[in-house]
């Protein structure tokens, strides 16, 4: 293992200091800032306080204030970029909030068997929060972009457009930049300078983030510092910066199988994640939009329970990115049988829903485990396959073990023991 980087722990040690409800995840390689929810009671709310929602960053906090923070524009061989004060975006354009859960592309790359590098999650890589900020689209509109020009449809990306997002972290030697098809950056994204009611804390962004909702974390950049309205992705060379640039899009947060490398192209058909895994045409599929996913908050697992007029409230979320939740189910025997859940509480695009089930438990020790289905009737596989699988694992019911990790939703991995005990 190498050493931890400079500057790693003391930012580490900050962070836990300012939220208490998250604990350090173990990063192999200590390149990250990472810290997850330390309970799964957080998975129990719908409304992820800032003190339990997780970190994810590689290079340090960049320093800057909202008062002289700027962002550039620039329109793919349209000359120079225009440059925009956020505090003119802030004070002069329209103020939104949107729910997003956001996940880390990681999150349950711990439970992959053999382990991949990296941080090792768990399932305490994700939160929901309301992030309040200013609409991309009145962003490009202010800086001179046509947007009545750009893709409409937010649900399919041929012959789109692409935003890229740099953040400041870039360092010379490597640029920190992230593309989305133009269209859902007009659909519902954002540049947040809010958080939950406040200003948006340093370890998630501030001064001002790209918020992507119902898509993995790593394309919502912090520090947000450029816009580019491109026609394709990134791709080395496309930036005319300095060092690389690609590796965020095109080598790193690709679902690939153990030892290959991922060809980089310009354009996809679909930003679905499991759209493109089930498909030809995208042979290892870039992490945009969450796959189907679900987590039992309460009970904890943490300490016994004892059934209340003869039944347990088990509650917890679930989510799928773009996509809506038809429904949950709840297994006490490790998925051999499996009871609906209601769905209830705040229903927002791209945020997750709370369920619950009245459990009615035996004395004695259960696994509990929950069960998500989206829209189209995809539900969560129970296990993560083997490297010798491939990606060929989800045609057996199984999620492919892949060389980053990213983008897990198998239900045993995050199944809880519980400890039922009699009625008093």
């Amino acid at each position: 293992m190498s050493e931890t980087r400079p500057g790693r722990r003391e930012e580490i040690d900050a962070i836990l200091d300012r939220k208490p409800g998250t604990s350090e995840t173990r990063d192999e390689a200590d390149r990250y800032t990472v810290v997850g929810a330390a309970s799964r009671a957080t998975f129990a709310d719908w409304l992820t306080p800032i003190e339990e929602h997780f970190v994810c960053h590689r290079n340090p906090i960049p320093e800057g204030d909202a008062e002289s923070w700027t962002i550039d524009l620039a329109w793919s061989g349209d000359g120079d970029a225009v440059e925009l004060p956020l505090s003119e975006i802030v004070d002069d354009l329209p103020t939104v909030a949107v729910a997003h859960t956001m996940e880390c592309a990681g999150n349950g790359r711990g439970q992959h068997d053999p382990e991949t590098g990296s941080v090792q999650w768990g399932c305490e890589a994700v939160g929901t929060a309301v992030w309040s900020g200013t609409p991309v689209r009145s962003v490009l509109r202010a800086g001179g972009l046509d947007v009545g020009d750009a893709a409409s449809d937010p649900t399919t990306h041929e012959g789109d457009r692409w935003l890229t997002a740099i953040g400041d972290d870039s360092t010379e030697e490597e640029t920190f930049a992230r593309s989305i098809p133009l269209s859902k950056a007009l659909d519902d994204c954002i540049l947040a300078h809010g958080m939950n009611g406040e200003a948006l804390p340093a370890e998630h962004g501030y001064p001002v983030r790209l918020v992507v909702p119902g898509w993995y974390g790593v394309n919502s950049v912090k520090w947000l510092s450029e816009l580019r309205v491109t026609d394709g992705m990134v791709t080395e060379g496309s930036l005319d910066r300095p060092g690389t640039h690609a590796r965020w899009q095109q080598d790193d947060y690709r679902i690939h199988p153990e030892g290959t490398t991922p060809e980089h192209t310009d354009t996809v058909p679909t930003a679905d994640t499991w759209d493109q895994l089930e498909s030809p045409a995208v042979e290892h599929p870039y992490t945009f939009d969450e796959t189907v996913m679900s987590l039992i908050g309460r009970p904890t697992g943490e300490e016994p329970v004892t059934p209340r007029e003869g039944s347990v409230t088990v509650r917890g979320v679930a989510w799928a990115g773009d996509d809506a939740v038809r429904g949950v189910e709840v297994s006490d025997d490790e998925g051999e049988t499996w009871h609906d859940a209601e769905l209830f509480g705040p229903n927002y695009a791209g945020a997750w829903r709370l369920f619950e089930y009245a459990w009615e438990p035996d004395s004695g020790t259960h696994t509990l485990a929950s069960r998500a289905t989206d829209e189209h009737g995809r539900s969560q596989p129970a296990t993560i396959g083997t490297p010798a699988d491939g990606l060929d694992a989800v045609e057996s019911g199984e999620f492919p073990w892949n060389e980053g990790g990213y983008a897990a939703n198998a239900y045993l991995p995050n199944a809880i023991e519980i400890e039922v005990t009699d009625d008093a």
